[in-house]
């Protein structure tokens, strides 16, 4: 199984054990609405631009909320379960699905996990956690365009990415997986420290990030 694989499967394990009302970190979201988010992305290509443009997003919430009450929550986990069809690009394009996905599915299978209270990290393999340095080494900059400060990611070996040269700069260590999940805007609930002057980590803390 491929990475994107392992980890759809195990988000929809942990959905179906939830139920439809448990809480997210996606704000407003409970995990109905992050099933049929999903849904939506992957098996409605007309709506899913306005997930990342605003002047669309009121069609795509409405599809979101149309999704949502047109199928019982088993049967919208059971959608994400199977996939993208394979009229999609995802399933027409070989590895597109591995290389769209691994990312995604992973974040939403964390803001589902750490919305839970007594979450602790999992341990991620090595691979995947390269997949994630690599993705941030080329996406850093887009997804810390807003931060209100510099910021610099560095692992725990060392290694940095530019996220947004300014001054004053934070940096912001931790393994890449909670490097990824920091990026994409969940400061909170990201294992990492922070360096630099305290008052520009408190703004950095507060900053809306991510796509």
């Amino acid at each position: 199984m491929t990475h994107a694989q392992t980890e759809r499967a195990a988000l929809c394990d942990l959905l179906d054990r939830l139920g439809p009302e448990a809480p997210t970190l996606c704000e407003g979201w409970a995990t109905e609405d992050l099933a049929a988010h999903l849904v939506l992305r992957e098996r409605r290509l007309d709506a899913a631009p306005g997930i990342a443009l605003p002047f669309l997003a009121g069609y795509t919430a409405t599809v979101q909320d149309r999704i949502k009450r047109s199928h019982p929550y088993p049967e919208l986990v059971g959608l994400v379960r199977h996939g993208p069809p394979r009229w999609t690009p995802y399933g027409l394009v070989p590895r597109l699905d591995e290389i769209v996905n691994t990312v995604e599915l992973f974040v939403h299978h964390e803001d589902v996990r750490r919305a839970q209270a007594g979450w602790e990290p999992r341990v991620i393999p090595r691979d995947l956690q390269e997949t994630f340095w690599n993705r941030l080494r080329g996406t850093a900059r887009l997804f810390l365009r807003k931060a209100p400060v510099g910021v610099v990611l560095r692992r725990p070996d060392g290694a940095k990415a530019a996220g947004r040269m300014a001054e004053p700069a934070v940096v912001v260590t931790g393994e890449p997986s909670e490097l990824l999940l920091f990026a994409f805007g969940r400061q909170a609930h990201a294992r990492v420290t922070y360096d630099g002057d305290a008052a520009a980590v408190a703004r950095l803390q507060e900053a809306r990030l991510g796509p």
